[in-house]
């Protein structure tokens, strides 16, 4: 008997094998699902995705030809629900472990609720803070706000990846016997479990031990602008300073300018300012009026960008208010409903976005990605509106003064934006 541990190894790898070693530390056999759809997974997982996909009758390599993320999030939820009650009837699971942002809440969440009452459920979700109703349904689903964007180990991240592992350890000691047995592969690790006088024998060293002391950098991300900011992340810390990811979700954006204003941060690196569009269309995911205040107050140098302003986000399909049926939507997963803001809405966005940055204290620079905003924001695909994304930029430009603005004549998610907007963050910190 072993944890079911879900998480998309493409993208949550080391969080994943975080969490895997600490679960193993505490002499807990753990297994992990890959849920991941878009890249290589970070190490061979027990259950792989074409394993997962299969189990709800599908085929990966189908979806990865087809490239709609929506549907394959919602068939990879199916396949971990199916896979999660199947090892539970078999007697093989002693709980279910899950880390992700809105995707990979989706699929974990979907394997929870499908396993009775009293079975270990916990979802380390960047959107634990919010409405998790649709997520929860009416089982015993535990979740656990990641507080940072599950991007990166870092100071705080090994925190609440650390409690999540002993919260899931003491749930199994106190409901399940374990065998030392794991479902298979090179998941699990043997051993029962240890004592509570002695909760973590042997415990793995600590990844990223001596960020303690680095001068550390916030940055905004959403799964439509994952490449672009990992890619920033990775040259920001090679330049010697410890990023913190936050997921653009309202309670990531809230979280990020509250440690901002506590000072704690030498550096923001903004390039998903998505919460601005729900905060204007009465999206789910708005985190209010003060958005992109706290370094202007305070005198922290900052990059701004338009990372996911083509979109406004709503919960499931019947969630949308009537007012916006006319509109354009995309399907993101079965809990998240995209609305492509228009050309008037953008307007009034880039206004918002040129004043805020005029009034900031510190060195700030607004960057401009001329090809377009997210990942569904490309020619052909679902959000491409180049009228739409022309207004936001002639907006910015029309009210922006004193403040240093570059376009780059690439994508978001480009290296060469990416590039752009580490190298331009490290150099108003160097003059700051």
């Amino acid at each position: 008997m072993a944890v079911l541990l879900l998480g998309t190894l493409d993208t949550k790898g080391a969080e994943a094998a975080y969490l895997r070693d600490r679960l193993r530390a505490a002499g807990v056999p753990v297994a992990v699902a890959d849920a991941g759809i878009i890249g290589p997974p970070a190490f061979p997982p027990d259950i792989t995705r074409e394993q997962l996909f299969a189990a709800a009758g599908a085929r990966f390599d189908d979806f990865r030809a087809l490239g709609d993320r929506g549907k394959a999030v919602a068939t990879a939820a199916d396949g971990a629900a199916k896979l999660a009650a199947k090892l539970h009837r078999d007697g093989k699971l002693t709980g279910v472990l899950g880390l992700g942002g809105s995707a990979g809440t989706t699929i974990g969440t979907a394997a929870m609720r499908a396993l009775p009452v009293g079975v270990p459920k916990l979802m380390v979700s960047t959107l634990a803070s919010g409405d998790m109703r649709p997520y929860v349904g009416t089982r015993d689903v535990m979740t656990l706000y990641s507080v940072v964007d599950i991007a990166g180990l870092n100071r705080i991240s090994r925190l609440v990846l650390d409690n999540a592992a002993a919260a899931m350890a003491g749930m199994v000691r106190a409901g399940f016997p374990l065998t030392p047995s794991p479902l298979g592969g090179e998941g699990g690790g043997g051993g029962y479990l240890p004592h509570r006088s002695d909760p973590h024998p042997n415990p793995p060293p600590s990844q990223g031990e001596g960020t303690r002391d680095k001068p550390v950098v916030t940055a905004t991300m959403f799964g439509v602008t994952t490449p672009c900011v990992e890619a920033a992340r990775k040259a920001v810390e090679a330049a010697g300073f410890e990023v913190l990811t936050f997921h653009a979700t309202g309670a990531g954006g809230r979280t990020m300018e509250g440690l901002i204003r506590d000072g704690l941060v030498s550096g923001v690196l903004d390039l998903t300012t998505t919460e601005l569009a729900d905060e204007l269309a009465g999206g789910i995911m708005a985190a209010g009026p003060d958005r992109l205040t706290a370094a202007a107050i305070a005198g922290v140098p900052q990059v701004i960008s338009v990372g996911a302003l083509d979109m406004v986000n709503f919960g499931p399909p019947d969630t949308v208010p009537a007012k916006y049926k006319d509109r354009r939507f995309y399907r993101h997963n079965p809990m998240v409903t995209l609305m492509r803001t228009t050309p008037e809405e953008n307007d009034r966005i880039g206004k918002d976005i040129a004043e805020k940055a005029c009034a900031a204290r510190g060195p700030t620079a607004i960057l401009l990605p001329l090809r377009g905003v997210s990942a569904i924001d490309v020619e052909g695909g679902p959000f491409w509106w180049p009228e739409a994304d022309a207004a936001l930029f002639q907006s910015i430009r029309n009210w922006v003064y004193g403040v240093e603005l570059v376009e780059v004549d690439a994508h978001i998610n480009s290296p060469e934006f990416a590039a752009a907007a580490a190298a331009k963050l490290l150099a108003l910190m160097n003059r700051a």
